[in-house]
């Protein structure tokens, strides 16, 4: 698709596309990227394009801010979108802009929208082009390149990361769209109160496409006051943004980083950020079932021992969740969460898990030793399984000092050192008086 068709007006157009920025001055937002000084800007009014990746959510400009930037720079563009076009398509393109190289001296720009989307072979089929200078290419997505996209092509590209845009920016783009007579809503005039936008801004939840959607909904809606204005009843706009979901993919980087802020928040002993995490994942669509499998997790990464009932309260509030279904469970699922947040913290079961399996997986399958083998039959017996096996429940204190259950090549090993905070301080002092028996016991298993 080239730039000519990609500008043309056929029939309808959506108020979110006739009202797409046609300059830096009228772009919203992004300041971090697109300010004097910063080099996307000085790039951009100079006309001046390289390759690069824009990764941001949606709604945030990355598609507009490639027209301008193929606009600035008087460059033919050449579009395709990953969830649309196949090899087919790219090699047209690839040709189309060959031809505007050699025949008429013209930069080219290849804007890839979902660039994440296409596979490794379609991605790599950009290279040469790219490093021939057949094309600029610019590719838009809403995952992190650094796991969407192939090393090859970052290598060849400048990833700039897109902000959602905040409350001033969006009502900023409500101003513009309100008072622009020829894009916008043509003569009427809509009035909308400083709160009316807040709140549409706050719907949008950082998303210009969603906000100017919204908007639109709005435009059968309006009533005319006694100045001859059109507004908005407030029972309308609660109508509207009834049921509005706030931006949550549940297969994308938001997804992963909330849960991610989450976690850490309950490690951190943060309740009131754990529970705001939570509900921000609830009230994006975040199946609850989920969140709890996590939390067990927690319970037992970042609490261990140092609070045994920690696993039980999350593994209870599991349990209920899938009893009584959402909305009546998540709230035993906030129980818990701030029950976690507020617990002893320890790691000290993780890092012991981890530690002893790769011990296992960098060394060899040590036998069983000899006096820790069952018997069951005679001639095991004969063969000494269990000889010399101490029954702890015999010994002083039901515990055999001095005894070893490793092999015993790996006697006297320790993956497992218990913190000085709740439960686990008293099972550090419990192992380190076991210890103490050992050192001083007249038995030893495997001499030192």
């Amino acid at each position: 698709m080239t730039l000519a068709l990609f500008e043309q007006e056929q029939g309808y157009q959506p108020l979110a596309a006739r009202m797409r920025p046609q300059s830096l001055e009228g772009y919203a937002g992004q300041e971090h990227i697109l300010s004097p000084g910063k080099p996307l800007y000085e790039a951009v009014v100079a006309g001046l394009p390289h390759s690069m990746i824009l990764w941001g959510p949606p709604g945030t400009g990355k598609t507009t801010l490639a027209r301008m930037i193929a606009k600035r720079a008087d460059a033919h563009m050449e579009v395709l979108s990953a969830v649309l076009s196949g090899v087919k398509d790219i090699r047209l393109a690839l040709e189309r802009a060959k031809e505007e190289r050699d025949m008429r001296q013209r930069k080219t720009i290849l804007f890839v929208d979902e660039v994440h989307r296409f596979n490794k072979a379609q991605q790599d089929s950009f290279l040469g082009a790219i490093e021939d200078g057949t094309v600029i290419f610019i590719g838009a997505t809403t995952e992190n390149p650094s796991f969407e996209l192939n090393n090859a092509l970052l290598s060849r590209s400048r990833v700039y990361v897109l902000k959602s845009l905040d409350e001033a920016a969006l009502i900023q783009i409500l101003d513009q769209t309100l008072g622009d007579r020829e894009r916008g809503l043509g003569t009427r005039t809509i009035v909308l109160t400083q709160l009316q936008k807040s709140r549409f801004a706050m719907a949008a939840d950082g998303d210009a496409r969603r906000l100017l959607n919204l908007l639109e909904l709005t435009l059968d809606l309006l009533t005319v006051n006694d100045k001859g204005e059109e507004v908005l009843a407030e029972d309308m706009l609660a109508q509207i943004l009834q049921g509005n979901v706030r931006r949550f993919d549940k297969g994308g980087d938001s997804f992963y980083e909330q849960i991610s802020v989450l976690h850490k928040a309950v490690r951190g002993s943060s309740p009131d950020a754990a529970l705001y995490w939570y509900c921000r994942m609830i009230d994006g669509g975040c199946d609850p079932l989920y969140i709890a499998r996590r939390v067990v997790r927690m319970a037992s990464e970042d609490i261990g021992n140092a609070d045994p009932r920690a696993v039980e309260i999350a593994l209870s509030a599991w349990d209920t969740l899938e009893r009584l279904g959402s909305p009546e469970g998540e709230l035993t699922l906030a129980q818990a969460i701030i029950y976690l947040a507020c617990a002893p913290k320890s790691n000290a079961v993780y890092e012991a898990f981890n530690t002893a399996m790769a011990e296992v997986r960098a060394n060899p399958g040590y036998e069983v030793p000899m006096h820790l083998r069952n018997a069951p039959t005679k001639l095991l017996k004969n063969l000494d399984y269990g000889r010399e096996y101490r029954y702890a429940h015999s010994e002083p204190g039901a515990y055999a000092a001095g005894e070893n259950y490793f092999p015993e090549q790996l006697k006297d090993t320790r993956y497992y050192f218990p913190v000085e905070r709740g439960m686990e301080d008293k099972i550090r002092q419990k192992l380190a008086y076991l210890r103490s028996l050992d050192d001083t016991s007249s038995v030893q298993r495997y001499h030192k």
